[in-house]
């Protein structure tokens, strides 16, 4: 069973810049791949980012890709997205998720478990 706490959200002019952070809870943290998907109203939900469990494979969205980066600390049990040049469009609830795999990937299905979320929105 892994818990996921994630905080760092807020309001943000768009160009500035915003890093979250997500705490799981478990022993066997740093055996899974840690992902970061999104959510915009009535919109459905869409992979950011993902970091396989050593931190050595990282994947992004095209749409995010050179602005956003994906990081982890095994032993603060803690995965990070450091979010640059935001813009309105990257307005959304926040997710981080865990898949037990250890691999990454950007399909929802094959993460186990999910935090709650948190909200970034990004004013023009």
């Amino acid at each position: 069973q892994v818990q996921l706490v994630e905080s760092g959200g807020g309001l943000v002019q768009a160009g500035g810049s915003l890093r979250l952070s997500c705490a799981a809870s478990g022993r066997t943290f740093s055996s899974y791949a840690m992902g970061w998907f999104r959510q915009a109203p009535e919109k459905e939900r869409e992979f950011v980012a993902a970091i396989s469990w050593s931190g050595g494979r990282k994947y992004y969205a095209d749409s995010v890709k050179g602005r956003f980066t994906i990081s982890r600390d095994n032993a603060k049990n803690t995965v990070y997205l450091q979010m640059n040049s935001l813009k309105p469009e990257d307005t959304a609830v926040y997710y981080c998720a865990a898949d037990p795999t250890g691999w990454g990937t950007s399909r929802k299905s094959s993460y186990d478990y999910w935090g709650q979320g948190t909200q970034v929105t990004v004013s023009s």
